[in-house]
This record gives C-alpha cells, structure tokens and sequence, in this order.
C-alpha cells in the first residue's frame, strides 16, 4: 500500500508539475483583421504559427471586416479585440492589418504597456503614428511602381483602370497605385465597386477603352464567385490584366505579389525575441522584401501576349494557372 501510494503520489506531483508548465507557458494573441478563407489571412496566420510553433500559447481573434465592414462592426471589433486582452493578458500581440491598427492598437494601446507587433498595414504606418514606443512591425508594400512599367511596356499603352472592392484597404492600394502611375506618366481612371455584376461590368469597360486593367482585391464583394469570375474573365478578355495580389491571379494575366507568410514569419519572430525580453522600440518598422511573379498562361494565350523573358528571370518563382 505503501508503495502504491508513492506511486500514486509521485504521478500526482508530475501532473501537477505539467500543469504548472503549462500554465508558465508565454501567451500570444494574433488580431486578424479579417476572416478565416481570406487568401492574405490565411498566408499571415500560416507564417505566424510555422514560426511561433509552440514556443507561446496562441490565440487567434478574427475582427471579420472585410465581410462586416460597416463603422460601427468594427469599432465593435476592435472593442471585442481589446476585452479579450485584457481578460487574458497575452505577453505579446501580434496585430494584422490596417484595421486592427485603426480600431485595436490607436484607441486602446497607443505607448503602453503591453508589447503589439503589426503586419500587413498597407504602404506607410504615418497614418497610425508608428512606432509606438510599444509598437513595431512590417509594412507592406508591392512592387506597383515596376509592374506598371511591366504593364505599359507590353501593352504599349499609358491608359489603365483600376478595379477594386470599395474597402478601407483597397483605397490605400489605389491611392498609391495612382502615385505610381502619376510618376510614370500613366492615367490611371478606378472603379471601387460592392458587387460582382458591378465589378463585371468596370472589366468591360477596361476591355474597351484602356491599354491595360490593373486588378485590385475583390475582398469586400460579397458576391464574388471565383469560378463564374473566371468564366466571365476568359470570355471577355481582350488587353492585358495586372494584379499585386495573387489570390486575384485567377482573372488576371501578369502578378508581382506580395508573400503574406513573409510578414506573418517577420512579426512572430520578433514577438519570439520580445518573449525573451527584448522591447518592441528595438525593432525599427520595416517594410517586406520579398515577392513574386505569376502568369496566368490560359488568359495570356487568350488575348495573344506572350511576356518578356527577362521579367522571368527577375521573379522570385513562375506559377503558370492553366
């Protein structure tokens, strides 16, 4: 009995010793701004938990605003996001996108306490006022400026509509798209629609009256069908379609993309040396520096373009979409 009642006792002292493990284990929140199924979130989230793996516990708070995306669903969001941080305390929060930025991190955490590390803002964090004392992270930003020099070059034309979802998001991709254009002498004409016959019929439009099209995220557009899409795209297409986003590449012919895993990969492991008592202010905001080229051969060979080589041997890798 004795002996049984060491054994027993010893198995109660190590499960207890786990638990208290277990219970020692650093906490990581990860804010999304947006939804499970969101190409981008998915690829940010797959690079933060590839590199956080099970160095911290982690959570995952969706905020869903691209498909709520009115005011006050995401002021709700991001009070939400905030109620659960400070009910269970995460050592360290990584935060994606803008809209976490905007609606979590300026109204509840600006210079305090609790170390964020952001991902995925579009273009310039200015607009946020980062770095924090407590915030740092990566910017993203696209190759838009050699992409368009890409796109007038093989279509031989400086006229180009933009096409895009009517988002917080898409705005800042099409302000700095018409930058870009503006340098390189190419009018650049948007159309920021809501749904898909919307989008549809600005595609039309495109086919018509520009040298190219450059297609924005349909995030937003609750309607979207990618395979109807597709159809619809291969059937009316007539000039050449560029994208910065490769989820679009289904109905685009030439993307230079971003890697959301490259900035989910970047925030978590500074997140990894902020656990290990580093300070966020040791970081300096940073932008990413990876991307990648696509052709969508079946639409290329659709309108008759073939691509210079020498746009093949800059990339990154070719995904040809058969």
């Amino acid at each position: 009995m004795k002996i049984l009642a060491f054994i027993l006792s010893s198995c109660f002292l190590l499960s207890a010793a786990d638990v208290a493990s277990a219970k020692e284990k650093p906490r990581c929140l990860l804010v999304s701004s947006y939804h499970p199924g969101y190409a981008w979130s998915d690829g940010v989230e797959a690079g933060v938990r590839s590199t956080l793996k099970d160095a911290c516990e982690l959570r995952q708070f969706n905020m869903d605003t691209k498909r709520h995306k009115d005011e006050a669903a995401k002021e709700k969001a991001g009070r939400e996001a905030h109620e659960l941080i400070e009910r269970w305390k995460p050592d360290v929060v990584i935060a994606a996108d803008d809209n976490a930025a905007k609606y979590l991190i300026v109204p509840y955490y600006k210079n305090k306490s609790l170390p964020i590390v952001f991902c995925g803002i579009n273009w310039s964090a200015k607009t946020y006022g980062f770095p924090f004392r407590n915030v740092t992270g990566m910017v993203e930003v696209a190759p838009v400026r050699a992409l368009l020099k890409a796109a007038a070059g093989i279509s031989r034309g400086r006229k180009a509509l933009y096409i895009g979802a009517d988002t917080l998001s898409e705005k800042k991709n099409l302000k700095w798209t018409q930058k870009a254009a503006a340098k390189q002498g190419i009018t650049l004409d948007k159309r920021l629609v809501t749904n898909s016959a919307a989008w549809l019929k600005a595609y039309l439009r495109g086919q018509k009256d520009y040298a190219f099209v450059v297609i924005g995220s349909h995030a937003g557009i609750k309607d979207w069908d990618d395979e109807r899409m597709r159809e619809q795209v291969l059937a009316k297409s007539r000039v050449l379609s560029v994208s910065v986003m490769n989820w679009m590449m289904p109905v685009t012919m030439l993307g230079m993309t971003k890697i959301p895993a490259e900035q989910g990969e970047w925030a978590a492991s500074v997140a990894l040396e902020i656990l290990k008592g580093h300070k966020a202010s040791e970081f300096p905001v940073l932008t990413n520096r990876q991307w990648e080229l696509w052709q969508n051969q079946r639409l290329l060979e659709k309108v008759g373009i073939t691509l210079p080589e020498r746009l093949k041997r800059k990339a990154k890798r070719v995904i040809n979409i058969e």
